[in-house]
C-alpha cells in the first residue's frame, strides 16, 4: 500500500477525529467500560480538541492517508516538559518530546505505516530540538510494548492514565534520539 505522511493542518480536524475514535478503543484494557472510552473521545478526541492541538505551537500532528487521500493514521507529538510528576521523574533525557499518539486504523495494520509514521514523529521531535521522546502505553497493551521497543523505546516508569472515572496503569517508555542533521552551508567565495 501506497501511503504519504504530511503534517496535519486546518480541515484534517474531521479526519483526525474520525480515526482517534476507531482506534483508541483498540489500545485501552479490556476491563475499559464503553461509557469510559465514548468519554474520553469526546474530551480529548473530538474535533474541537483536535483544532485546538493544530493550533498549538508545542504540539505537531502528523497524518498518514492512502492513495485516495483518506486518512488511515496519526501520531501526536507534545513538546515540552511533562507536566505529570510521575514521568518528570522518570524520564532521563532533556530536553524531551512526548509521542502522545500512534494509531493506525485497524485494516491497515501490517503494511508498515506505524513504523513510518514513528520514524517520521522521531525525525520531527529531533528536529524541534528534542533529544529524547517519551511515551505512556498501557501496562496491558503488550502488542503496542513490543512495537515501541522494536523502535528502540525501554521502560523508565510508570504513571496513571484517567480514562473516563477509572484510572489504568501506564509504563512511561522513553529513548534518545538522534540529532536533526543540518545542511552545511556552502562556503562563501572571498
Amino acid at each position: 500500500m501506497t501511503i504519504r505522511i504530511r503534517p496535519a493542518c486546518r480541515g484534517d480536524e474531521e479526519a483526525l477525529a474520525a480515526v482517534a475514535a476507531a482506534t483508541f478503543p483498540l489500545a485501552c484494557p479490556p476491563h475499559t467500560t464503553d461509557a469510559a472510552k465514548a468519554a474520553f473521545i469526546a474530551s480529548v478526541l473530538s474535533q474541537a480538541r483536535f483544532a485546538e492541538y493544530l493550533a498549538d505551537p508545542a504540539r505537531r500532528l502528523l497524518l498518514a492517508e492512502d492513495l485516495d487521500g483518506s486518512a488511515v493514521g496519526y501520531t501526536l507529538v507534545n513538546l515540552g516538559e511533562p507536566q505529570d510528576a510521575d514521568v518528570r521523574a522518570a524520564i532521563r533525557i532533556r530536553p524531551t518530546a512526548e509521542l502522545s499518539k500512534c494509531y493506525v486504523l485497524p485494516g491497515h495494520h501490517g503494511a508498515g505505516i506505524a513504523a513510518r509514521l514513528m520514524a517520521e514523529s522521531l525525525r520531527v521531535a529531533a528536529e524541534c530540538g528534542a533529544a529524547g521522546i517519551w511515551l505512556g502505553v498501557n501496562e496491558l497493551n503488550g502488542r503496542a510494548q513490543r512495537f515501541y521497543a522494536k523502535h528502540g523505546f525501554e521502560r523508565v516508569g510508570s504513571k496513571r492514565f484517567l480514562v473516563g472515572d477509572r484510572w489504568e496503569d501506564d509504563w512511561v517508555m522513553e529513548r534518545a534520539l538522534i540529532p536533526a542533521v543540518v545542511p552545511a552551508q556552502a562556503p562563501v567565495p572571498a
